[in-house]
């Protein structure tokens, strides 16, 4: 997305109409997002805001704060005062992941933000190019066996979900398996499909555009249950592989010292905006599964990925600083 288009997008987010009498000579929302303009995390925030600003009455802008695994925009908003005024994309990397992976943040997890509700959650899958002779996880399994040397595998970056997941994954088959470290998923699946690498993990939203052609196989995915999306693709626990899940995944938070009033009204408009119908068929185009809740819930979701990952960051030596 070029800045043109990113600012026809903010215009027209400001272009919402103010209803509320009450909104009308205020200033509107601010949705910050730790990600780049045109990126799936960017698609999801405009999609649900635009939905939760008819509830709310109140124009939504969306701002990026791209960098440092959502540290610049986490740091934004813990610091930030204009409580009522800001919503912020928080997910796997700002609740449960960064504590873990930087020696020192600028901010506190568990005490710079209150839970709005979850937003999204994208299943990750394991994929294999055409030249690699397994189509489901017991094939992989002996395939990787055999090998002489580690079988490498692309992620979209180091301490990433896929990243991760990965590290869970060689954790519990026991395989002999190397990380290779991207700038983003799409380039590994480029190495992928180039046969530069045998394997990578990757997120529905970048895996769905690549399945048309069969140019990669789909070993598994790394939920609870088949996907509605993809319904032909078993997870590993059905394969053998017990009690192994992996998302990532995202969820609205507000700053601490939010007056409880309008967190509830924020958390009001996005449970309405998760059951609409036009916002539901959205993110499953895009391969992403809504996640509707309550604050509570959500608190308790993300204390549990921190519990999980953090173990496994620990377990696996994962830095990035």
């Amino acid at each position: 997305m070029n800045r043109k288009q990113f600012l026809g997008l903010a215009a027209a987010s400001l272009a919402l109409p103010a209803l509320n009498p009450a909104h009308a000579q205020g200033r509107p929302l601010e949705w910050v997002v730790g990600y780049a303009a045109g990126g799936g995390s960017d698609v999801v925030a405009r999609t649900v805001a635009e939905a939760m600003g008819r509830s709310l009455n109140r124009p939504i802008v969306i701002n990026n704060k791209p960098g440092a695994g959502t540290n610049i925009a986490a740091d934004y908003v813990a610091r930030s005062k204009d409580y009522g005024n800001l919503v912020f994309t928080a997910d796997f990397a700002t609740l449960a992941a960064n504590p873990f992976l930087f020696s020192k943040l600028s901010y506190d997890a568990q005490k710079a933000f209150q839970p709005v509700g979850l937003l999204v959650r994208f299943p990750l899958f394991l994929v294999v190019g055409a030249q690699v002779p397994a189509d489901d996880f017991k094939g992989f399994a002996a395939w990787a066996r055999a090998q002489k040397d580690p079988v490498s595998w692309g992620s979209a970056g180091p301490g990433s979900p896929h990243h991760l997941v990965g590290e869970l994954f060689r954790e519990q088959t026991g395989l002999a398996l190397q990380h290779v470290p991207y700038r983003g998923a799409a380039p590994a699946m480029q190495d992928v499909l180039a046969g530069q690498i045998p394997a990578m993990w990757i997120d529905s939203a970048t895996l769905l555009p690549f399945l048309a052609g069969k140019k990669v196989k789909v070993i598994g995915v790394a939920s609870a249950k088949r996907l509605d999306l993809l319904p032909e693709v078993p997870t590993f626990a059905e394969q053998g592989l017990k009690n192994f899940e992996g998302y990532a995944w995202q969820g609205l938070v507000v700053p601490t010292g939010t007056p409880p009033e309008a967190t509830a009204a924020f958390a009001d408009a996005l449970q309405q905006a998760l059951a609409a119908t036009p916002v539901r068929a959205r993110l499953q185009a895009l391969g992403v599964e809504p996640m509707p809740g309550t604050p509570e819930q959500m608190a308790r979701f993300a204390a549990a990925e921190r519990e999980k990952w953090g173990a496994v960051i620990q377990r696996a030596g994962v830095r990035l600083d």
